[in-house]
């Protein structure tokens, strides 16, 4: 592995949202984020999950207004920069805007990996305003890795310094991983970074962020105690463990980000969710479900009584991706509704 270098951003505060079911406090956001900067974490994103303007009926709404949480990180955070995620279609120019002005460095402008061209205006607002831009492609293993790689392009061409391979539903094998991040940096152009962002729901997140790093990408994602959806994301200080013991550098003190997970994040994600790979997430990642998908099909289950794997499987098979949320909640009803028809049926044949 050639890398000397890598940059990890850490996603406690966006993706960790999703696993908190939005319920974070401006004081937790505030502690979490001073000590992963103490820590020496580079880049620390903050936003609701599904991103800035995410708090809604449809995604889910925070108990604070968001203006809060990005000036209680941006207060603390001082050796690192701090990050926000933008879905283009949920953030708008005035939440991008307001996001550089509290103190914002990097914009991580997200779309679905085949619709990278909804990303330009945003992508190109965010260099405007001096921002680095981190564009990811989300559920990439919906795609062939040429087709990411065309997709990726396009993203670089309106100014975007990074892009990511996004494993949003943790469903990518070791090669898949491997042969989309090769596609990016082999496409790309040199001074264009390639980053990997991992959910761990088939328990490859660290193994598959490593694969990534091989084939050159040069940022990745982690949480600390892998706080995100479904099974929670590569976790930050197992792979800053990771890459000390291959001579790989991060800028990250080992023993504080440990600590930062034991002593800090756990005793506030205890409150909410623990992300583990349960029969729901393992199915998110075999089905290749959006991770985002776990609490609301757990919830879906059991309101109307069916099993929350059914609920997800058969999101799998429709091909539903973020922002049809709305989905889950007819997949619960037919599954229920069909599930009351199966006795009237043997009945008749009786």
């Amino acid at each position: 592995m050639s890398a000397k270098k890598i940059w990890i951003t850490d996603t406690t505060l966006r993706d960790g949202d999703h696993a908190m079911s939005h319920k974070y406090e401006v004081d937790q956001v505030r502690r979490i984020a001073q000590a992963l900067d103490e820590a020496g974490v580079p880049v620390i994103e903050v936003s609701h999950g599904d991103g800035l303007g995410g708090s809604s009926m449809q995604y889910g709404f925070s108990i604070e207004e968001e203006e809060k949480y990005l000036r209680a990180a941006a207060e603390v955070i001082k050796r690192g920069r701090m990050a926000f995620l933008l879905l283009p279609g949920i953030g708008t120019r005035h939440d991008l805007e307001r996001a550089a002005k509290i103190g914002a460095k990097v914009a991580r402008v997200a779309t679905h990996c085949t619709e990278a061209d909804i990303s330009e205006q945003h992508i190109k607002m965010a260099k405007d305003l001096g921002l680095d831009v981190h564009s990811f492609l989300m559920m990439s293993h919906m795609t062939s890795p040429e087709a990411l790689a065309g997709q990726a392009k396009l993203m670089e061409s309106y100014g975007a310094d990074c892009i990511y391979v996004v494993d949003s539903a943790g469903a990518q094998l070791v090669d898949e991983a491997r042969q989309r991040v090769r596609a990016l940096r082999h496409a790309l152009e040199p001074k264009t970074e390639v980053g990997f962002h991992a959910h761990n729901n088939l328990g490859l997140a660290v193994g598959n962020s490593l694969v990534a790093i091989e084939e050159g990408a040069t940022r990745i994602d982690g949480s600390a105690c892998g706080l995100g959806a479904g099974a929670g994301n590569t976790q930050t200080e197992a792979l800053v463990a990771v890459l000390d013991r291959m001579g790989i550098e991060t800028g990250i003190d080992l023993f504080k980000i440990m600590d930062v997970a034991e002593e800090v994040v756990y005793p506030i994600m205890r409150q909410r969710h623990v992300p583990r790979i349960d029969r729901g997430s393992l199915t998110i990642g075999y089905a290749g479900v959006y991770s985002t998908f776990l609490l609301f099909a757990q919830r879906a289950a059991e309101k109307f009584g069916v099993e929350t794997r059914d609920i997800l499987v058969e999101l799998g098979k429709r091909k539903m991706v973020g922002g049809q949320e709305d989905m889950i909640i007819d997949v619960a009803v037919e599954l229920a509704n069909q599930a009351k028809s199966k006795p009237r049926r043997a009945e008749a044949r009786a």
